[in-house]
C-alpha cells in the first residue's frame, strides 16, 4: 500500500519579532483536507511532530467567523473523529525516509516557529528528496523545506519552483508587520523560483517530486497533485 507521511508542526505559538507570542499551531483545513483525500484515496496515512507531541490546532482555524460556519463545522467533525491518531504521533526523530512514498507538510503559523530549523525534518526531506520521493507542503508548510541542508552545506531546493502563503497575503491577514521574517520572501532569497496568485486563489506547483500550493483554500487541490503524482 501506498504510505504517506504527514508531518505537523508541534508548536502552540510564533515567538514574534517583539519577543510576543502569538497563540498558533496547525491549520486545521490544510491537515484535514490532505489527510481526508489520502485515506479516501486508500493511502496508508502516518503522523509525526518533533518529539511525538500532539499538534495544537490554530483557535482561528475553527472560527466560523474567519472560516465560515460550514468548515468551522466540517474541520471539529474530522478532528474529533480523528482525536486519538493526533494524541499520538510518531517521533519525527524515528523517521526514515524510505518507509514513506510522500512527505507531506501542512502549514498554520507552527512551522515557522518549529520545523523550518528542526534538524529531524531537514534529514527526513534530504533524504526523501534523494530519493526521489514525492515532497509537498502548503500555506507555511514549506517553510518546512528551509530545514533542509545537503552534505556540503547547501539549500536542495534552490532553483526549484514553489509557492507558498504569500507576502500580500500575510500583511492581509494581518501579521505581517510584527513576523520576525516572511516565508515567501525568505524562500526567495534561499534561491527559490517563487510563484503565486492573487491573494486567496486556488494556486498550486508541481516542480518534479516538489508539490506546494498557496493557501489553505490550495489544500484540496494539492492533495489531488499529490495522489495523482504517487499513481
Amino acid at each position: 500500500m501506498t504510505k504517506v507521511l504527514i508531518v505537523l508542526s508541534a508548536a502552540d505559538r510564533w515567538t514574534r519579532a517583539d519577543g510576543s507570542l502569538y497563540p498558533s499551531g496547525v491549520w486545521a483545513q490544510e491537515f484535514v483536507d490532505l489527510d481526508e483525500a489520502f485515506l479516501e484515496a486508500g493511502l496508508e496515512v502516518e503522523l509525526a511532530s518533533p518529539g511525538g507531541t500532539a499538534p495544537t490546532i490554530d483557535g482561528r482555524s475553527l472560527d466560523p467567523k474567519i472560516v465560515g460556519e460550514e468548515i468551522a463545522a466540517k474541520m471539529e467533525s474530522y478532528l474529533g473523529r480523528n482525536g486519538a491518531r493526533l494524541q499520538k504521533p510518531l517521533t519525527l526523530a524515528s523517521i526514515d525516509a524510505a518507509d514513506y512514498d510522500a512527505v507531506v507538510i501542512p502549514g498554520g503559523h507552527g512551522p515557522v516557529e518549529d520545523l523550518y530549523k528542526d534538524p529531524d525534518m531537514g534529514r527526513v526531506l534530504v533524504e526523501a528528496d534523494r530519493q526521489a520521493k514525492v515532497i509537498a507542503a502548503v500555506c507555511h508548510g514549506p517553510a518546512a523545506l528551509l530545514a533542509a541542508r545537503d552534505g556540503n552545506g547547501n539549500w536542495p531546493f534552490a532553483g526549484r519552483r514553489m509557492t507558498s502563503f504569500t507576502d500580500e497575503e500575510e500583511v492581509e491577514f494581518g501579521t505581517a508587520d510584527n513576523a520576525p521574517w516572511l516565508l515567501a520572501d525568505t524562500l526567495r532569497k534561499s534561491g527559490a523560483v517563487f510563484e503565486q496568485r492573487a491573494n486567496w486563489a486556488v494556486f498550486t506547483v508541481r516542480d518534479g517530486n516538489l508539490l506546494t500550493g498557496q493557501n489553505p483554500g490550495s489544500s484540496t487541490q494539492l492533495a489531488r497533485d499529490v495522489i495523482a503524482a504517487l499513481a
